[in-house]
């Protein structure tokens, strides 16, 4: 299963949308909002408190990546 570029979550099989960038780079988005958020108006996961990388960053209650 695809992991999410932006929030970091686990993506179903059948659901989300897959973004090939013009240079052949590939992104995987579970919702709308990862998509927009990262897209469009062009945020960093580090600085949105609701993605894993900004909980691991800030330690707020995430396992550790195995």
């Amino acid at each position: 299963m695809p992991i999410c570029t932006f929030c970091g979550q686990e993506i179903e099989n059948g659901t989300g949308k897959m973004f090939v960038f013009a240079n052949g780079k590939v992104a995987y988005f579970c919702s709308r909002g990862c998509e927009k958020n990262m897209l469009k108006l062009k945020r960093k996961p580090l600085k949105t408190r609701w993605t894993e990388e900004y909980r691991r960053e800030h330690k707020k209650g995430v396992k550790k990546a195995e």
